[in-house]
């Protein structure tokens, strides 16, 4: 149970009183495991990592009753590593959101600060990362977001009431640039839910994205990748029947002009700089809830990549494979185990791209496979 603190103020005038009703919420989160990694840079790795299903975070959010079905709302939360204290997302404060805005159950909310894009709030819920499983059963690189792996700044976000199911969204990111479009983004999503079915999908673009300090993307190194332009595309659908929760997924990632990848550094193929870097990503993934307590669930996903160079185009690809069992303590403790294993075929490109790397693992494998593993104790507050 969240700890709550109620404040309710009555404030008085000369012949007129007015009631306004406020609540605040303290909440967070701690994520703590261990993790093997059996191939980074040719070694084996053992090692504690904070925060890899969710990341162990902090937070205050709150409203206030405007009167006329209308609330002022705001959110600050702080990212955080319980095994040294540091703070996430580049040492920022509330690096993963600080917003503030207005809310109506007639028009839908908005809101502007630091927030998540559309591709996280809509699309990303018909993935295994981005609902039960976590980081380590990402997209190889978290290619496209669908983590959280950046937040984006200056940010102008609408998301519409429920209308019987049907919810849908936007965000628009400033550059704070005399350039208006240098390190801007945008994004759209909508999601349908009724019944046994999910269906979701997304777009989001980003110009020249951690091109300035001030800009829409800037998470301190912690970007997927940098370019001159990204564009992601998702779509996918959740079938519930019982206790099992059936997935697909899809989702098309291109980076104009790619400079590096935020997770592993510079891209950089012997036949010269790309000009193009593309992900296609096929996921089908399931789970089961045995017991209100326990649930088991697993993840394939493909990921066709290519990228371009002077030299001609070259078509790597990912198979990544995870599987995870949670157990529940009480309400708010929970334990869990789970593994992901990537392989790398397909064509060589003489970059870092021909490594297999599992987003959270110690680092890149030295050859084209890599497994990693992690038993996690998470509590919530």
């Amino acid at each position: 149970m969240k700890a709550k603190l109620l404040v309710a103020s009555v404030l008085a005038g000369i012949g007129v009183s007015a009631y306004a009703q406020s609540t605040v919420t303290l909440y967070g989160l701690i994520d703590e495991g261990f993790d093997f990694t059996n191939n980074a840079a040719g070694s084996r790795a053992y090692e504690l990592q904070s925060g890899y299903v969710q990341g162990s975070r902090w937070g205050l959010k709150g409203t206030e009753d405007l009167g006329g079905q209308l609330k002022a709302v705001f959110q600050i939360e702080s990212g955080f590593n319980v095994n040294n204290g540091k703070l996430g997302q580049g040492g920022l404060m509330f690096g993963r959101q600080a917003y503030v805005g207005l809310s109506s159950s007639t028009y839908g909310k908005l809101t502007f600060g630091r927030q998540y894009d559309s591709v996280v709030d809509y699309f990303s819920s018909t993935t295994a990362n981005g609902t039960w499983a976590g980081y380590l059963l990402s997209h190889p690189y978290d290619n496209d977001n669908t983590d959280g792996t950046f937040r984006v700044n200056n940010t102008a976000k609408y998301t519409s009431p429920n209308f019987g199911g049907f919810q849908f969204g936007g965000t628009y990111s400033f550059s704070n640039d005399t350039n208006f479009a240098n390190n801007r983004q945008y994004s759209l999503g909508a999601q349908y839910e009724t019944g046994s079915i999910l269906i979701a999908a997304s777009y989001l673009q980003a110009n020249n994205p951690s091109s300035t300090a001030t800009g829409a993307i800037n998470n301190g190194g912690d970007e997927n990748f940098v370019g001159d332009r990204l564009r992601i595309f998702g779509a996918g659908i959740n079938y519930y029947i019982g206790s099992a929760t059936f997935g697909f997924a899809y989702s098309n990632v291109d980076v104009k002009n790619p400079v590096n990848s935020g997770y592993v550094g510079a891209i950089t193929p012997v036949s010269g700089p790309a000009s193009d870097l593309r992900f296609q990503n096929f996921e089908i993934n399931g789970k089961y809830q045995f017991t209100p307590a326990f649930y088991v669930g697993a993840m394939y996903t493909y990921t066709h990549a290519t990228i371009t160079t002077a030299a001609g185009s070259f078509h790597p690809n990912y198979q990544t494979v995870g599987l995870m069992g949670d157990y529940n303590i009480s309400k708010r403790t929970d334990v869990y185990l789970q593994g992901a294993y990537q392989h790398v075929g397909g064509d060589t490109t003489g970059s870092v791209l021909d490594f297999a790397y599992v987003p959270g693992a110690y680092g890149v494998s030295s050859g084209n496979s890599q497994l990693a593993l992690r038993l996690g104790l998470r509590h919530k507050f």
